[in-house]
């Protein structure tokens, strides 16, 4: 997954300044479950020196810059199962962390339509100064995260945290949680068979987006390519766009998640 030619430079991350948001951020570390949260758009910053790539304040607060919510609510989450998480601290206009680098919508210029001006046309060298900036630090913290278990003889689960918008392309989304799964039903199974029978939880079983496609990168990176157990959830950011939002859906997450977690029989690499 690295770049194949890291920049030579003085500075790990040469596009973030003093002051910038860094590239990640540790969040229960000491969490002692056997679970590692990561939350790939959980930030809308960008360095001073990139200058929002030419957009302007509003676009922003749109769900084109990161999953709203998803920070307030990966947070609460993990608190409530007691286990660490990763945060990234960059906006997904700079290089969205769930793609691979090919991928054309890793360096998205135009995005639910609106116009990234700093996305056009980007040469090799800005992209892997964004790569070696943001993208490879926070994937390379995960690794790090999973690695500790790993040197403690655990096999962890992983849960990746997301948000989507109530409304896409003029449809509305009856969903209050998306559960995004593929090859591996131990975690997205019994959660899913949990919700759909609460009448007040509306549950997408891979809606609005699905598990199975191939843009799914962390997930798919991390978790399913070394077969840990594995689930990715989409909750409705007008639900969780609220300290109190976040903190009722993140019980209600983990509600459905621990008698599955508490199975120690879940922690085993998944054959392929």
């Amino acid at each position: 997954m690295r770049w194949k030619k890291p920049l030579e430079t003085d500075r790990p991350y040469p596009l973030i300044g003093p002051g910038d948001s860094p590239p990640f951020f540790d969040y229960n570390p000491q969490g002692r479950a056997p679970v590692l949260l990561v939350a790939d758009h959980a930030s809308p910053f960008f360095p001073t020196a990139m200058n929002q790539l030419g957009l302007a304040d509003w676009v922003l607060e749109q769900h084109v810059a990161w999953d709203i919510g998803s920070d307030k609510l990966a947070r609460c989450l993990a608190d409530e199962l007691d286990a660490p998480l990763v945060l990234a601290g960059f906006s997904r206009l700079i290089v969205d962390p769930n793609r691979q680098i090919a991928d054309s919508s890793a360096f998205v210029e135009i995005s639910d339509g609106i116009a990234i001006p700093g996305n056009m046309n980007l040469g090799d060298e800005e992209k892997a100064l964004r790569v070696q900036s943001f993208y490879q630090p926070y994937h390379d913290r995960i690794d790090a995260r999973l690695d500790e278990f790993k040197q403690c003889g655990i096999v962890p689960a992983m849960i990746a945290v997301h948000t989507c918008s109530p409304e896409f392309d003029r449809v509305v989304r009856p969903w209050h949680i998306g559960i995004m799964w593929d090859k591996d039903p131990r975690i997205p199974v019994p959660v899913l068979r949990h919700f759909e029978n609460m009448d007040e939880v509306c549950v997408g079983d891979n809606e609005p987006y699905s598990g199975h496609h191939p843009h799914d990168f962390t997930i798919d990176h991390h978790a399913e390519a070394a077969g840990l157990p594995h689930i990715g959830f989409e909750v409705r950011q007008d639900l969780v766009n609220t300290e109190a939002g976040a903190l009722k859906w993140a019980g209600i997450l983990a509600d459905g998640l621990r008698d599955v977690l508490a199975d120690n029989q879940l922690y085993r690499v998944l054959e392929t």
